[in-house]
């Protein structure tokens, strides 16, 4: 009678454990499903025009939804006025809407046109108020400058107070190019095989004061500040500085703080002062145009793969970007599409939306059907 009772005891044990076993196999199986699960994204930039009719937006909005697109970045000219008049038409059509800002670069930024102090200044000790690098809508602020800082910080502010968006969307947020990507270079009869003192920012009294009272030197005075990491780094922190307030500012208002940013961290660093890895951000957008850098489409998945190795441990995520004239087929743009998520990003934004044709967004569709 107890051999028996011992008998059914161990049985009852070894059911248990089984049973126990299955239950965290299933757990298991079922959170690989979530992850697994998880939509992989697609969104387009877009700028607004405050001329063009509701009409309009709806159709256009409507078009891009129909092609699989679940998201819009658009750049209202930092209007918080127009973002909350197309904020209701972009929802209403299924599309989550991001509040697009050129950040460090204002050009014609009326407010700032009156500070000339405002700007950036280069080696040479010219400044972006008068004398603008590569192109005339390059009129870049000082990140370190209190006052300017604040006013880029006041206009992410206004645009996170708009209801219904999800971020606001920091674009040229960096110094000017130190170095241009290498496939615009002939356009600009250039040859960069070094830091240039017109192209390298920037050197206001307030950062050369700033840094000197950090590090009791003088980067003016250096024969080759492309070497001294200090400095260097001071740039780097300065921006990110702006980011990471930004950060702060946003949420607040419970929205999210996203950014489009150069491939991958590295290469971010060596050609706008960007290092966007040791950011205060919830999403970053790298902008991996391949035509730009003579590379192939392979390239978009080899700079994903790069961003999301940088990001390993942080809460960031990383949406690929591409540029669709750099595409010569169909074909392409599906690889980059494939290449994006085989490599770790959540999801691909096109640059941009107007530039996809017809054919652009039947291969779009079909990609993202092929993808689930």
């Amino acid at each position: 009678m107890k051999l028996s009772k011992l008998v059914l005891l161990l049985l009852a044990i070894s059911l248990f454990s089984c049973a126990n076993k299955e239950n965290k196999t299933q757990d298991t199986a079922m959170s690989g499903d979530i992850i697994d699960k998880t939509p992989f994204e697609f969104g387009v930039w877009v700028s607004a025009n405050a001329k063009k009719p509701n009409e309009d937006y709806t159709k256009e909005f409507k078009k891009y939804k129909n092609a699989g697109i679940d998201e819009v970045l658009i750049n209202t000219g930092t209007d918080p006025e127009l973002l909350k008049r197309l904020v209701p038409i972009a929802t209403k059509e299924g599309l989550k809407v991001h509040a697009w800002i050129m950040a460090m670069n204002r050009p014609g930024d009326s407010v700032a046109l009156q500070h000339p102090e405002w700007y950036a200044v280069s080696r040479e000790g010219k400044s972006c108020y008068d004398t603008r690098p590569y192109v005339d809508y390059y009129q870049w602020l000082c990140p370190t400058r209190e006052a300017s800082r604040n006013h880029v910080l006041s206009l992410v502010e206004g645009l996170a107070k708009v209801d219904g968006i999800e971020s606001v969307h920091l674009d040229y947020i960096r110094f000017s190019d130190i170095f241009l990507p290498i496939g615009l270079l002939p356009k600009y009869n250039l040859v960069q095989d070094t830091e240039m003192a017109e192209f390298d920012f920037c050197y206001c009294d307030e950062c050369i004061n700033a840094f000197k009272k950090i590090h009791h030197k003088d980067p003016r005075e250096s024969k080759n500040p492309a070497i001294d990491m200090e400095w260097k780094n001071f740039r780097l922190n300065a921006v990110k500085a702006v980011v990471d307030d930004a950060y702060k500012i946003v949420h607040k208002y419970n929205k999210n703080l996203t950014a489009a940013v150069f491939p991958y961290p590295e290469m971010a660093d060596h050609m706008v002062r960007q290092r966007w890895d040791k950011w205060d951000i919830d999403e970053v957008y790298p902008m991996i145009y391949h035509g730009f850098y003579n590379e192939e489409v392979d390239w978009i998945g080899y700079a994903t793969k790069q961003g999301v190795k940088d990001l390993e441990g942080k809460k960031t995520k990383i949406n690929t970007g591409i540029y669709i004239p750099d595409f010569t087929s169909e074909e392409e743009l599906k690889e980059a599409i494939v290449l994006a998520k085989e490599n770790g990003a959540k999801g691909i934004t096109f640059f941009d939306g107007p530039a996809l044709s017809e054919a652009n967004l039947k291969t779009i569709k079909e990609t993202k059907a092929s993808l689930k």
